[in-house]
């Protein structure tokens, strides 16, 4: 059926009465979470002691990862969850901006460079790594990808088939990693930008996302009607819980990047002195 049909459907059950706070927990999250973390146990155990890839990982490499882990864990399953699936549009601007500036970063901190290269090894997938994480087409195939999703009728189609909303997030959460790479590359073969132009970077970054917050907060009318079918919940309309949504991905997602602006600004000072 035609993608602008969507609105029309109503595939997916919606609660009728209001929130019941609860910790649900979710099949699918729980399988990728504990086959990411058992590859990664595997990788930086067996694999690497039978093949001497590389030392062994640092504590706080392992406590990034582990973050990552709980981030991931956290954001899509809960109390997280439910209310962003089914009640509250600001709720679920929250688990977006965990998925893509939290978890994402922690990954790339948490993984040695040996094991980044090991990955990156096959002549194929390095080729393909080297095009996707410069930096221009790493910001770019983020940004899209935020900036479609959140239009009305991409959202709405999101929202109302579970298949589709799983990809999403995967989505999100791949397209963060490209974009942090440039910044974050623990290896040479797929370099990370200098300081200066990293900061340069971010900057730009931002603007695109800016930009849809604006347009999400500023809005007089509701974009998202998903939200609008179940009771209100902590005394917000569906206006005023977009607005909150879109003011939270403009003002603490903006200073979330003028914050890593600021960590690679120090770095910056402190090396070269």
């Amino acid at each position: 059926m035609h993608l602008w049909l969507a609105p029309l459907l109503d595939e997916r059950s919606r609660p009728s009465g209001p929130y019941d706070w609860s910790w649900s927990l979710h099949p699918s999250v729980l399988i990728g979470t504990g086959l990411l973390g058992a590859l990664y146990f595997y990788g930086i155990g067996p694999l690497r002691r039978r093949g001497n890839l590389g030392p062994p990982v640092p504590a706080w490499k392992l406590a990034c990862f582990l973050g990552a882990l709980l981030v991931l864990l956290g954001s899509l399953n809960g109390p997280m969850h439910d209310l962003s699936d089914y009640y509250l549009f600001s709720v679920h601007m929250v688990q977006h901006l965990l998925l893509t500036l939290v978890f994402a970063p922690l990954l790339i901190a948490g993984i040695p460079g040996w094991l980044w290269q090991l990955l990156a090894r096959p002549p194929a997938v390095h080729r393909v790594a080297r095009v996707l994480t410069q930096p221009v087409v790493a910001a770019v195939i983020f940004t899209v990808t935020i900036a479609v999703w959140h239009l009305a009728p991409f959202y709405d189609l999101m929202m109302r088939d579970h298949e589709v909303h799983i990809v999403t997030h995967l989505m999100f959460m791949v397209t963060a990693t490209l974009l942090w790479w440039p910044l974050m590359s623990p290896i040479p073969e797929l370099p990370r930008l200098p300081y200066g132009l990293g900061m340069l970077y971010l900057f730009l970054v931002g603007i695109p996302m800016q930009l849809v917050a604006a347009l999400i907060t500023l809005s007089d009318t509701v974009l998202y009607p998903w939200y609008s079918v179940t009771p209100g919940t902590w005394g917000l309309s569906p206006l005023d819980d977009q607005h909150l949504g879109g003011l939270i991905m403009w003002v603490p997602g903006n200073l979330y990047l003028f914050l890593a602006i600021g960590v690679l600004f120090f770095i910056w000072a402190k090396e070269s002195q």
